[in-house]
C-alpha cells in the first residue's frame, strides 16, 4: 500500500504540477494584491460590471468618512458624481463593458467635514493578478488635486487680470465675449442681444508724459474703480452686471450680456461719461480727464467677436473725430460709407493699371458767339463693384495716398492725345483746347513741368491748346516750387486757370503776380441768377460780385469762365456783364469723346 501509494504519487504528470504551481502563485499574488490594495494611501475601489462597489480600501472609506465595509454594494457612480454629465457617464459605461480602455475625469466633491476638494478620477480594467472570476471588474482610483487646482486658479487669475487696475484683462474679456456669442448661449427667457461700450481716455498720454507712469497708473486704477461702480449700478436688479475690463493702455470695455436694447447701452455710456468727468484726487494731486466711448448693440446670433470689435473700434474713432468727450452709437449707414471708402482707397492704384478710368468732356462755350472753344476733361472711375463713380468719390482719396500723381499723369496724357486727335480730324476749324484739373500734390510730388513737356512732345499737341486748372486755395499764396512750376508752364505756352474762384480767401494781390490766364467763377455765384426775363432778381449781390470780378480780371488781362450755367437767362446776364465763356448743362453735360466729335463736325 505504501509502495502503491508512493508509486501513485510518483505518477503525477508535469502539466498537473504546472497547474498546481500557477494556482498557488495566483493565491499568493492575490493575497499580496489585497494587502497592497487595503494599505494603499490612494483611495481605491474595485467595481463590478454593474457599477457596484465590490471592495474599497481604507483611504477611500476615510474620504467619505465611512467604514470600509460600508461602501460595499454602493453605486460607484453616485459616490463620485460620474452621472452629472452625459459624456462622462457614457465613457464610464463603456469602460465597464470592456469597450474602452480607460476613463479619466475631474470632479469637485463635498467632504463630510464641510469643505470641498477637487479630485481626479481614473477608471481602468483590473490588473492581471486579480482573479477575473469577478467578471468585468474595474479599478477606480481617486486622487486629491485640490492643491494643484488652487495653484492653477491663482495662475489663471494672474494671467486673466490686469495688475494695475485688477480688472479682467484682454484675455479674459475675449474669452467671456466668445462664450457670450456661442450658439445656444441664450435661451427663450433672454433677449438674445449683446452690447459693448468701448472707451479710451482723452489725453492720457499727456498725463504719462508730464507726470510720469506712476501717476498714470494711479489714474488708471481710479478710472477702473469708477467704471466698476457704474457697472454695478447698471447691473442692480439684473441677473449679471456688465463686465468691466482693461484691454490695454487707456482702453477699457464694458460688456453687457443679454442687453435690453440701445437705450440701456446709451444710459450706461452716458453715466460712465459723467462719472469720468468728475475730477480725480490722486494723493492730493487733482486731475481732470474725459473719455470717448464707442457704443455697439446688436443681436448675438450671427455676430462674431471680430465683427463686434471692429464696429466698436470704428465707433470709438467716430467719437474721437466728432470732438472727443462724448459717446457715439454705431451707425450702419455711416459704417457702410467708411467701408466703401476703404475699399476704394485700397483699389485706386491697381485700378489705374487695369484701365478702369475713363474720361468725359464738358464743352466750354463762348458767350458771345456760342461757339465751342474748348472742353474740360473730367475723369470717371468705372468701378467693377460700385459702377461709374464721379471725381468727388475718389479724388480726395487719391490725394491722400499719393495715387493722384499716377492718375493725374494718365488723365493728362489721355486728354492731350484726344485733343490732338480732334485737331487732326477737323483741320477746317479752329482747334479746341482741353482743360485738365491738376491737384496741388501733383506739383509737390512729381515734376509736373517735365511731365507736361514730355506728354506734349509725345502727343504733338501745341502747348496753347492745353489748359491746367488748379483750385484757388492751391494757387493763392503759392511760393517756391509751386510758383516756379506755374511760371515754367506758362512760359511753355500752357494756359493756367484758377478753378472755383471766389470761394477761397481770395488774396487778390496775388493775381497780378501769378502766371494765370483764366479765372473760373464758382457755380455758387451763377446759381444766384435764377430768374426769367422781366422778373425781379432773387439775389442782386451775386450780380454785383460777379460783375466786379469780371471787370477786375479783364483789367489784369485775364479771361473769365462761368461754371454751372443752366438757363438761357443766366447766360444772357453773364454775357451782358462781360463774362467770356460759359460751362454748364445749358450747353451740355459731360459726354464721351465721340459726342464732342459730332459737335465739332456740326460746327464746322
Amino acid at each position: 500500500m505504501n509502495g502503491t501509494s508512493e508509486g501513485t504519487a510518483s505518477t503525477v504528470t508535469a502539466p498537473d504540477r504546472t497547474r498546481t504551481d500557477v494556482t498557488e502563485r495566483r493565491r499568493i499574488d492575490g493575497s499580496d494584491y489585497r494587502g497592497a490594495f487595503a494599505a494603499a494611501p490612494l483611495p481605491l475601489a474595485v467595481v463590478d460590471g454593474d457599477g457596484l462597489v465590490i471592495s474599497a480600501n481604507d483611504a477611500l472609506a476615510a474620504l467619505f468618512n465611512a467604514a470600509p465595509g460600508a461602501l460595499t454594494g454602493r453605486v460607484a457612480a453616485d459616490l463620485i458624481d460620474l452621472g452629472s454629465d452625459t459624456r462622462t457617464w457614457h465613457a464610464y459605461r463603456e469602460v465597464l463593458r470592456g469597450r474602452q480602455a480607460k476613463l479619466r475625469c475631474t470632479r469637485r466633491l463635498k467632504h463630510p467635514d464641510g469643505h470641498s476638494l477637487w479630485v481626479q478620477i481614473t477608471v481602468s480594467p483590473m490588473p492581471e493578478p486579480v482573479d477575473r472570476g469577478e467578471g468585468g471588474a474595474v479599478l477606480l482610483a481617486v486622487t486629491d488635486i485640490s492643491v494643484r487646482r488652487e495653484l492653477q486658479a491663482r495662475l489663471r487669475h494672474v494671467q486673466m487680470h490686469d495688475p494695475v487696475t485688477r480688472l479682467p484683462n484682454r484675455n479674459l474679456f475675449f474669452e467671456r465675449l466668445a462664450t457670450a456669442l456661442e450658439a445656444g448661449t441664450y435661451d427663450g427667457t433672454s433677449t438674445g442681444r449683446i452690447g459693448l461700450c468701448y472707451l479710451d481716455l482723452d489725453g492720457f498720454k499727456a498725463v504719462n508724459d508730464t507726470l510720469g507712469h506712476r501717476v498714470g497708473d494711479r489714474l488708471l486704477a481710479a478710472v477702473a474703480e469708477r467704471l466698476t461702480r457704474c457697472a454695478d449700478r447698471a447691473g442692480y436688479g439684473r441677473a449679471t452686471a456688465p463686465l468691466v475690463a482693461r484691454l490695454g493702455g487707456d482702453e477699457f470695455a464694458l460688456l453687457v450680456e443679454d442687453s435690453t436694447g440701445t437705450d440701456q447701452l446709451a444710459e450706461l455710456a452716458d453715466t460712465t461719461l459723467k462719472a469720468l468727468q468728475e475730477p480725480f484726487d490722486l494723493s492730493g494731486q487733482r486731475l481732470s480727464v474725459s473719455a470717448s466711448i464707442g457704443v455697439v448693440e446688436r443681436r448675438a446670433a450671427g455676430t462674431t467677436t471680430t465683427g463686434l470689435m471692429q464696429a466698436a473700434d470704428t465707433t470709438l474713432y467716430w467719437a474721437k473725430t466728432d470732438g472727443k468727450a462724448r459717446w457715439t452709437l454705431f451707425d450702419p449707414e455711416r459704417n457702410a460709407h467708411r467701408m466703401t471708402r476703404q475699399a476704394l482707397a485700397s483699389s485706386l492704384r491697381p485700378a489705374v493699371e487695369r484701365g478702369e478710368f475713363v474720361l468725359e468732356y464738358q464743352p466750354l462755350v463762348g458767350l458771345d458767339d456760342e461757339g465751342l472753344h474748348g472742353v474740360e476733361a473730367l475723369v470717371r472711375w468705372q468701378h467693377p463693384q460700385f459702377g461709374l463713380l464721379t471725381p468727388n468719390r475718389f479724388i480726395g482719396l487719391a490725394e491722400e495716398d499719393g495715387s493722384i500723381v499716377q492718375l493725374g499723369r494718365w488723365v493728362l496724357r489721355s486728354s492731350c492725345l484726344q485733343a490732338r486727335r480732334w485737331q487732326l480730324e477737323h483741320p477746317e476749324r479752329e482747334p479746341v483746347f482741353v482743360s485738365v484739373n491738376v491737384a496741388v500734390r501733383q506739383v509737390w510730388d512729381s515734376d509736373l513741368v517735365a511731365d507736361v513737356a514730355e506728354i506734349l512732345a509725345e502727343t504733338g499737341l501745341p502747348a496753347h491748346l492745353l489748359q491746367l486748372e488748379l483750385t484757388e486755395s492751391a494757387v493763392m499764396g503759392s511760393a517756391g516750387r509751386p510758383l516756379q512750376a506755374l511760371q515754367a508752364l506758362s512760359d511753355m505756352g500752357v494756359r493756367i486757370a484758377i478753378d472755383d474762384f471766389g470761394t477761397g480767401y481770395s488774396n487778390l494781390a496775388y493775381l497780378s503776380r501769378l502766371p494765370v490766364s483764366v479765372l473760373k467763377l464758382d457755380g455758387s455765384f451763377v446759381r444766384g441768377f435764377q430768374y426769367e426775363e422781366g422778373e425781379e432778381h432773387t439775389n442782386p449781390a451775386d450780380e454785383v460780385i460777379v460783375e466786379a470780378m469780371v471787370q477786375l480780371a479783364h483789367r489784369l488781362g485775364l479771361t473769365v469762365t462761368a461754371e454751372c450755367v443752366e438757363t438761357a437767362a443766366q447766360a444772357t446776364r453773364l454775357r451782358r456783364i462781360g463774362c467770356d465763356t460759359g460751362q454748364g448743362w445749358l450747353y451740355s453735360r459731360p459726354v464721351a469723346a465721340d459726342r464732342i466729335s459730332i459737335l465739332l463736325k456740326g460746327a464746322a
